[in-house]
């Protein structure tokens, strides 16, 4: 390596961690470097544990945060210049500055009353760099102008996330969560929904779990049953005040699970859809067919999932029968044009991040309308027209949904949405196209999580 003279205050990058630009001070009087963090927290397996933390680059812009992770090499107690003792993870990174790199031990702390974000010990300064006490920033100068424009999300590392999956099965969609975000390096922790309580305050609102406060999640992946929607959702509002990522938000979910309220969006952005009516308790059941057309129909329960309580009345006294029954029982249900030409198949498109990934074409069972695979369906790859695809992508995109999987049945006037669904399963759509979907998914995710730009503050 070539000599290089340090002052006593330097710039330097960490790009490992995600900060090209970032003031620090010389100090040969300490042994150990330090970096300003905070929110420090470990995470992943004992064998191979890791630290999360926040950096606040620049002095007195708490605004601009980076949030980085990196393995763990040790906890070890440092002594300060005032004396005190504290116990400190410690790091290794690459240190670059005027052109050159090499690896660097350096332990986390708070440094927030102190102008310079890191301090650089002498471990880190190799024996090619003579230090000049009396004099500053004798390297290129950095800018934190980096952290104001599009550069810092392009010099943004890939990193360890810690991510949670909310689920209380164990399926193949959960499986498949776990297992591709660790072959990614990634920490993927299941919650059961159902287990969690919430501290609700305006100063620190956090998630509880079995006793003890959940960690701070890179991103929040719900796969939410029917069955628990209000709570599940009220979960995911927490995280939401948090201000983690979560691939679906609760108003999205919360819309898509309330079949009526589905419909209602849809038809609000004039998305193509079978003809529904719906009543509390219409008097008059001749004229709630009416609304709809003539038989055959289709009435649905609104808490239906998985093609239960979904029933095909094929004449209009069946339909009459049926909606008494449902009536009788004050179930709340919808009625429904029945798409004939669709003759029992449908189209799931699975939408990611404003794109349809994959689609596949199922056919109910011998005899039955629905197409569901859960009732024994079965799937096949297709190739869906322009308009199917415009149509799935605004269909999600009305829900606010960053993953969802939207039914589609083709009729003589063009795409109609049955269904939008926020908690598409992974196993039918990866087996029919043969798609690595979870891959896809945390493509999207660990694009989120990249540092956003900040917008500079005016000089007053």
């Amino acid at each position: 390596m070539d000599n290089l003279a340090f002052g006593w205050e330097e710039w330097v990058a960490l790009p490992d961690l995600g900060l090209p630009a970032i003031k620090v001070k010389v100090d040969t009087g300490a042994r150990t470097s330090a970096l300003h963090a905070h929110d420090i927290e470990t995470f992943g397996s004992a064998a191979k544990p890791k630290v999360r933390f926040n950096v606040h680059p620049i002095a007195g812009r708490d605004d601009i945060v980076i949030t980085c992770s990196a393995p763990l090499v040790d906890r070890r107690e440092v002594t300060s210049s005032n004396g005190e003792s504290e116990q400190r993870y410690v790091i290794e990174t690459k240190l670059e500055v005027g052109g050159q790199s090499w690896p660097i031990e350096v332990t986390l702390t708070n440094r927030a009353g102190l102008t310079s974000r890191m301090l650089l010990g002498r471990q880190a300064l190799n024996d090619h760099i003579t230090i000049s006490a009396t004099e500053r920033r004798l390297q290129p100068d950095l800018s934190y102008d980096v952290y104001h424009s599009a550069a810092v999300r392009k010099t943004a590392p890939k990193r360890a996330l810690r991510i949670a999956v909310l689920s209380r099965e164990d399926n193949y969609s959960t499986r498949r969560l776990v297992q591709t975000g660790e072959e990614r390096g990634h920490t993927v922790e299941v919650i059961d929904t159902t287990r969690c309580y919430m501290a609700i305050n305006a100063m620190a609102p956090e998630v509880h779990y079995d006793g003890k406060r959940l960690p701070r999640y890179d991103a929040v992946i719900p796969r939410i049953g029917a069955s628990i929607t209000p709570y599940g959702t009220a979960v995911i509002r927490q995280f939401e005040t948090i201000g983690t990522y979560c691939v679906n938000g609760s108003a999205g979910i919360t819309a898509s699970r309330d079949k009526l309220h589905a419909h209602q969006v849809l038809a609000s952005k004039k998305i193509g859809m079978p003809t529904t009516a719906f009543a509390a308790s219409p008097k008059d059941t001749s004229n709630l067919m009416g609304l709809v057309g003539t038989a055959p129909l289709i009435v649905k329960l609104l808490e239906s999932t998985q093609g239960k309580g979904v029933v095909l009345a094929e004449t209009k006294k069946a339909a009459e029968s049926v909606i008494d029954a449902f009536r009788g029982l004050k179930a709340n249900f919808l009625v429904q044009d029945f798409v004939k030409e669709s003759a029992g198949e449908d189209i799931r498109c699975l939408v990611i991040a404003g794109k349809v990934v994959a689609a596949m074409k199922r056919t109910g069972a011998d005899g039955d309308f629905r197409s569901n695979l859960h009732r024994g369906g079965s799937a096949k790859v297709v190739r869906i027209s322009k308009e199917e695809r415009d149509t799935a992508l605004r269909a999600a995109r009305a829900f606010g949904l960053g993953k969802a999987g939207v039914d589609l049945l083709r009729s003589e006037s063009g795409p109609k949405v049955l269904e939008v669904n926020s908690s598409p399963g992974f196993e039918g759509i990866e087996k029919a196209t043969g798609k690595d979907i979870v891959g896809k998914l945390y493509d999207e995710i660990e694009a989120r999580v990249k540092p956003q730009p900040v917008r500079k503050r005016k000089a007053s």
